[in-house]
């Protein structure tokens, strides 16, 4: 199921993408991205529609999910 972000709280979308982007396995580059990096970028992509939040009942998580 599909989230649309612009309709979640500021708030409540901060806290999703910070759940999203502190996942164990999302960060492989060589240096250390700060957090308020990743979440700008995620943020980015949601503006610009390259992505979308997709909420899995199965697993009751949310991811970014490309377009």
């Amino acid at each position: 199921m599909n989230i649309p972000y612009d309709r979640l709280s500021p708030e409540a979308l901060r806290n999703l993408l910070i759940d999203i982007v502190t996942r164990d396995g999302t960060d492989y580059s060589a240096e250390e991205i700060p957090l308020e990096t990743k979440i700008a970028q995620a943020m980015q992509v949601l503006e610009e529609k390259r992505a979308v939040l997709v909420y899995s009942e199965r697993d009751g998580t949310v991811t970014l999910s490309p377009v």
